[in-house]
């Protein structure tokens, strides 16, 4: 009998409805009843397209003697990460604090009158194994600690909360400088090096850093040829879907070749605009637009609702058979060397393996995943072999740009006669942060190669979600089928605020009539303002609710950039466009709150840098409308764009309050450039 969650929006709670556990949804009645009958809280966090969530789905969280113990003993609940954020936050800082370490599953312990968390980890399996111990040992000895060791259990919690609870202040505030800025990127350029070991995760918010400071680096030349190195990782590695486009969550290897194979709609809007300014910086690797091309394809075909909207993941697993009991990870991407053989002719199959790691024993498993070893000097050369195994894939008939059908669960992939391989499921729900990441980079994308239809892709998703997720003076997070879910969050707005101004200058480059983008950057700005800043500087991650138990104000990145890092470099722009000043003092003052943050672990907030660099180096350039299209060709990593049609000289550069000597010919505004902008060249 289904529990509780089958009647959640979330795919991920949903994924849950038939276990033997007596799950609730994280609610005020489940939290209330914890207290009232004094039961330990059970607070499992994941996503659908969690790989190691969905084993431990099929696993422990199905076995009948675990779940009568559970529900025993303890009050369990399920949160979607995607959904509750904020949730989270809280809970894996807690993680981290107490084992060094953390992931998803998340699942921690809470005590039930006041919700603080006492013991965690991530994956357990049934039994003992992986060095983990078994699940019901873990839920045996934790309710013994519980009901044995309350003073012990007091003191771990008090010094827990002493870093859990948010400071109203960082501290003294550091001087705002290019010093800071210099250090930060020589704390951070470190972690964007190959390792010889270990996982390697596309690291965007770093990489986007880096590749924006590469001026304030001491070896420029060097950091560039970091930034190009990642970027061609991320073109060859197998973490890039070659056939269907597309980037994975990342590779569980340090030479990029076997990804954990979901695909996050957040990774993929972070690399469009990573590769498409990295091209800006000079990189004209033909690999980069082409990629870029295949990744919209799919994006296309397998990510945009109707309306026009993106959805937020597909998994890693799949069914090889509708009688799978389980999906396998990797199904539908791997290939067998004699499926490539009956594929391919010998001529086509050989050119293949000279451009990919391909051979008779696999490189996963005895499998084989696709990995370029040499790129092709043209990547249309490879297009009909690739083709090929496309249609392998996908099925004969299938075009590359058309939407193809959406398995939306486990029962419809199974259920539905497939042309070729059964698809892995995708979750269908609009998460406005995310899809505020895709939006700025397919507008990146059109402003670097003047491509109108990448700009169309990104302003009609933005016109779906300025139509449907602003409602009765609020903005909502999530969409579920045309209904909306959860109040907006940091990330939100200022993932939303970043694409409104990348849609407002890719106009410029498209040549799109003017359109009300940067009006509705300050109507958001200004609702940002008032749902979510702090009196102390920068913005707190959520609006404050009585079920957490802290309120966060965080500064530092992970997968995805800081809420505040983006939120103040959206403020320089503000400023740059519409002059202003009120943006530049309320993007100093967040600097200024999180100044202590950027100069004790530099290394942990790229984003909150970066944002120093715009507030350091904030350029406005005001150009005649003939000039725009020179532009775009060069990288101007801290300038915004205004267009005039009344200006008389050729065009008006200015940093931040003061302007330069109006620039008389095309030749002197390079130059004026050139000084703030230095060209970057490597090898």
């Amino acid at each position: 009998m289904p529990n509780r969650l089958s009647q959640c929006h979330s795919l991920y709670l949903r994924k849950h409805a038939e276990n033997p556990i007596d799950w609730w949804p994280w609610c005020e009645e489940a939290l209330a009843k914890a207290a009232a009958e004094d039961r330990v809280i059970f607070l499992s966090i994941g996503y659908s397209s969690c790989h190691w969530c969905t084993v431990m789905e099929g696993e422990a969280f199905s076995d009948p003697q675990i779940a009568a113990y559970l529900n025993a003993y303890f009050l369990p609940i399920k949160v979607d990460r995607e959904e509750r954020p904020d949730i989270d936050s809280i809970y894996m800082q807690a993680l981290q604090l107490m084992t060094g370490q953390g992931g998803w599953p998340l699942n921690i312990f809470l005590t039930p009158q006041d919700r603080r968390p006492f013991y965690g980890g991530t994956y357990f399996p049934v039994q003992p194994r992986y060095g983990r111990p078994g699940f019901l040992q873990v839920l045996q000895a934790v309710r013994r600690f519980y009901d044995q060791e309350k003073e012990k259990l007091a003191a771990q919690q008090a010094t827990l909360w002493q870093y859990l609870a948010p400071p109203a202040e960082m501290g003294e505030a550091i001087p705002l400088t290019e010093d800071l800025l210099r250090a930060g990127i020589r704390h951070v350029t470190p972690l964007l090096r190959d390792r010889s070991h270990g996982t390697c995760f596309p690291m965007m918010p770093y990489a986007q850093m880096l590749l924006q400071g590469l001026a304030f680096s001491p070896n420029p030349p060097e950091l560039l040829h970091l930034c190009c190195l990642r970027g061609h990782n991320l073109l060859q590695g197998g973490i890039y879907d070659h056939v269907g486009g597309g980037w994975h969550r990342y590779t569980v290897d340090a030479q990029w070749t076997v990804p954990h194979f979901e695909k996050m709609l957040y990774d993929n809007g972070q690399i469009v605009t990573y590769l498409a300014r990295l091209w800006q910086q000079g990189d004209r690797s033909p690999q980069i637009p082409a990629a870029i091309a295949q990744t919209i394809q799919w994006l296309d075909r397998e990510m945009t609702a109707p309306e026009g909207y993106f959805y937020a993941a597909q998994d890693a697993d799949s069914f090889v058979n509708a009688n799978d009991s389980e999906p396998e990870e990797g199904a539908f991407y791997c290939w067998q060397y004699a499926e490539l053989e009956q594929t391919l002719t010998p001529t086509e199959l050989a050119q293949l393996q000279a451009h990919f790691d391909i051979s008779a024993n696999g490189n996963f498993e005895g499998k084989i995943v696709l990995k370029q070893i040499r790129p092709p000097a043209d990547p249309a050369a490879l297009k009909p072999i690739l083709r090929k195994l496309f249609a392998r894939r996908y099925g004969a008939d299938t075009p590359m740009d058309q939407p193809f059908p959406v398995a939306t669960d486990n029962a419809t992939a199974k259920g539905r006669s497939w042309p070729a391989r059964i698809p892995p499921v995708t979750d269908t729900k609009m998460i406005l942060a995310w899809n505020s990441l895709m939006i700025t980079g397919l507008a990146t994308a059109a402003q670097v190669w003047r491509e109108h239809t990448y700009w169309q892709r990104a302003a009609k998703a933005a016109q779906w979600l300025h139509a449907h997720q602003y409602q009765q003076g609020k903005l909502y997070r999530l969409n579920y089928g045309g209904t909306v879910a959860e109040v907006a969050q940091a990330e939100d707005y200022a993932y939303w605020i970043q694409a409104l101004l990348a849609l407002h200058q890719a106009s410029l480059a498209v040549g799109e009539a003017a359109q009300p983008w940067l009006e509705l950057a300050c109507e958001y700005q200004a609702l940002f303002d008032q749902e979510l800043a702090a009196t102390g500087g920068g913005y707190y991650n959520a609006p404050e609710r009585p079920d957490l138990i802290v309120r966060q104000r965080e500064g530092l990145d992970n997968a995805t950039p800081s809420a505040n890092g983006v939120a103040i470099a959206n403020l320089v722009q503000l400023f740059l466009l519409t002059e202003n000043p009120a943006y530049l003092e309320q993007a100093e003052k967040g600097l200024r709150f999180f100044s202590q943050l950027m100069q004790e672990s530099p290394q942990s907030c790229p984003s909150l840098l970066a944002a120093l660099q715009w507030y350091l180096r904030p350029v406005g350039v005001q150009v005649r409308p003939a000039q725009v299209a020179t532009l775009w060709d060069r990288s101007l990593p801290t300038a915004v764009l205004k267009v005039r049609h009344d200006l008389e000289p050729v065009a008006l550069v200015c940093e931040g309050l003061r302007c330069r000597e109006p620039a008389l010919t095309p030749a002197q505004l390079q130059q004026q450039l050139d000084e703030l902008f230095p060209s970057v060249t490597y090898g």
